[in-house]
């Protein structure tokens, strides 16, 4: 939490006000007295980093939901605040899919989540490597865009935007969906045969 959810907020409340100022000098006004309405040259922007585990709740991953889930929640309340106040700022939240990062590499895990049947160790990093495909360049670029253009949320990667889309589908019920297709395509998955040793 300290790092992922109180290092965004510490981040945005030091930042806000410098950008909020900087649009603030930017400002001109048109029309009458009356009638006038605050018109910026200059627009600026919080883009703050959630997760696609910020959408979904998932197994083994508790404190890192909370966080992701905290940093949503603050994102989205921080945008409709700056909307009320028009002041020129908006906010933007990023839910990432499997980006080709270091993520998994540097991760902290417990081995209690062995007693839920979940893997530790070189082999699960391993493993959990193997979704991070979205190249990280393309990510920023697509962030950069929803900033541009204002939008509200931003999902990153097909992974995201189908679990989002059966999160909205099935809200009650996603966990058991998205448990079964994971166990269907393990099925599914053909399987290393190792080849059987020559005789010297």
């Amino acid at each position: 939490m300290d790092i992922n959810f109180w290092g965004v907020v510490y981040g945005t409340k030091a930042f806000l006000p410098l950008i909020k100022n900087s649009v603030k000098q930017s400002e001109s006004t048109n029309g009458s007295k009356k009638n006038r309405s605050r018109q910026f040259n200059e627009h600026g922007h919080i883009i703050n980093i959630s997760s696609l585990f910020g959408l979904t709740a998932q197994p083994s991953q508790s404190a890192y939901n909370a966080s992701k889930f905290a940093v949503r929640g603050f994102t989205e309340s921080l945008r409709q605040e700056l909307d009320i106040q028009r002041c020129g700022v908006s906010a933007t939240c990023i839910h990432p899919g499997g980006i080709k990062t270091n993520i998994a590499n540097s991760a902290r895990g417990n081995d209690s989540i062995n007693d839920i049947g979940i893997r530790t160790g070189p082999k699960a990093i391993q493993s959990f490597n193997k979704f991070l495909k979205f190249d990280a360049s393309n990510a920023a670029w697509i962030i950069l865009q929803a900033a541009a253009t204002n939008q509200p949320r931003c999902l990153i990667g097909n992974d995201a935007k189908i679990i989002d889309a059966v999160q909205r589908v099935f809200p009650a019920t996603y966990s058991q969906i998205l448990n079964d297709v994971h166990k269907l395509s393990r099925k599914l998955k053909p399987r290393r045969h190792k080849k059987p040793s020559t005789p010297k």
